[in-house]
């Protein structure tokens, strides 16, 4: 899914004030990580995740791996943390993607 700058505005908004969920740290990040992200967005459709300081990955790196090897939009990138985004199929957990601008 392709969000357009308005859609990315909107779920940066929203994610203001999370903190992460996750913590990417010395053993990097992999693809059960990743898949770990998706069951998570499953149920909340937006999350934070930070990259620790002994971490070897780079936020573009991990944003380039996730979007590569899942179906998440990584909306932003600040500083160590990414802003996740993905649609849930579940309509009672549909609170972001069913408030997009268009």
């Amino acid at each position: 899914m392709n969000l357009t700058g308005k859609q990315k505005r909107y779920l940066r908004a929203q994610a203001n004030e999370m903190s992460p969920l996750f913590q990417i740290g010395k053993n990097g990040l992999t693809a059960e990580m990743v898949a770990e992200f998706e069951e998570a967005l499953e149920n909340r459709e937006l999350m934070k995740v930070q990259l620790l300081q002994n971490t070897d990955v780079e936020p573009k790196e991990a944003k380039d791996f996730i979007e590569e090897h899942s179906s998440i939009n990584v909306v932003q990138t600040i500083g160590k943390v990414l802003v996740l985004f993905k649609p849930s199929t579940k309509e009672k957990y549909q609170n972001y993607s069913t408030k997009l601008p268009y």
